[in-house]
């Protein structure tokens, strides 16, 4: 059994760790509530453009359509894995390097599969794996449209240039703050609704176009690719501060238990050690009375 000094110093560790977790969880509960409003009010508009986009692009002819929704065999794909750029917040990261790893072996076996990493903690692994084209750890010191449109833009232009047939978007879709679902988005080409699709959701309007269809389209697909990626960072950002939230509050737990655990042996040894003191006394007083 371990000394009383021993045990008294794990104590001490264990709850500076207690506490450490406890003041972690606090920080990312505050800035969840921010992240989780900034979430909450985007998408409503996000979701709309995207679904007007794709009813205006089903009604277009194939030779009218934008380079954006080109369906070409598929032979390089390019894939976007959204990570953060710190750790302690359970399976996030890992989660979006596993679904985006896959998407490279399997879905896409046999293909030229390249990334581009947002966030430190997805580039530290992949590029050990993958070629990784381009990283970005910078953007969520301050997330802005117009940082998030830069890298919208050399994506659109990489596959207009046709350096890749597709594009994915992996990230942590936010549901709440003790769960986080990983996404995995086709960003290009553009995949117009089905027909049937449109007509089941009693989208199918005949709209007036000013000046024309085509012109409309060409103008609403880089803003709403913009602001889909836009969506996607804010959504891994809600996501990554409810995963440490919960990961934080997990830990402090266990800390707790092992603290409780830990002063249980604590008092035990404790005891063991006085009354092996005063049976000592006694032989000792017995030995001298004989």
């Amino acid at each position: 059994m371990a000394n009383l000094k021993e045990i008294r110093n794990r104590i001490q560790s264990v709850g500076s760790t207690m506490q450490i977790t406890s003041a972690m969880k606090m920080v990312s509960a505050a800035k969840l509530k921010k992240a989780q409003d900034a979430i909450t009010a985007m998408r409503p508009y996000s979701e709309k453009l995207t679904e007007l986009l794709q009813n205006l692009s089903a009604t277009l002819d194939a030779d009218s359509g934008s380079t954006f929704s080109e369906q070409r065999d598929v032979n390089k794909v390019l894939v976007v894995a959204i990570t953060s750029n710190r750790g302690l917040a359970g399976a996030f990261n890992t989660n979006v390097i596993k679904a985006s790893v896959k998407l490279a072996n399997e879905t896409f076996a046999g293909k030229q599969v390249d990334f581009v990493t947002v966030g430190k903690k997805g580039n530290d692994i992949i590029k050990k794996t993958g070629k990784v084209i381009e990283h970005n750890v910078a953007i969520f010191d301050e997330l802005t449209f117009d940082a998030t449109a830069t890298i919208a833009e050399m994506l659109m232009d990489k596959f207009k240039e046709g350096a890749y047939d597709k594009i994915y978007v992996v990230y942590n879709h936010f549901k709440n703050a003790a769960t986080q679902e990983v996404m995995t988005e086709q960003f290009l080409p553009i995949l117009p609704r089905k027909q049937e699709e449109v007509e089941t959701a009693g989208t199918n309007i005949n709209y007036i176009f000013e000046p024309s269809k085509e012109e409309i389209v060409e103008g609403l697909i880089p803003k709403s690719l913009k602001t889909q990626l836009f969506k996607a960072l804010r959504d891994s950002v809600a996501s990554e501060h409810g995963a440490r939230m919960t990961a934080m509050h997990k830990a402090t737990d266990n800390a707790t238990e092992l603290r409780d655990a830990l002063k249980l042996q604590y008092n035990k040894a404790r005891q063991a050690a006085i009354t092996n003191e005063i049976l000592e006394i006694v032989g000792g007083a017995e030995a001298l009375a004989g």
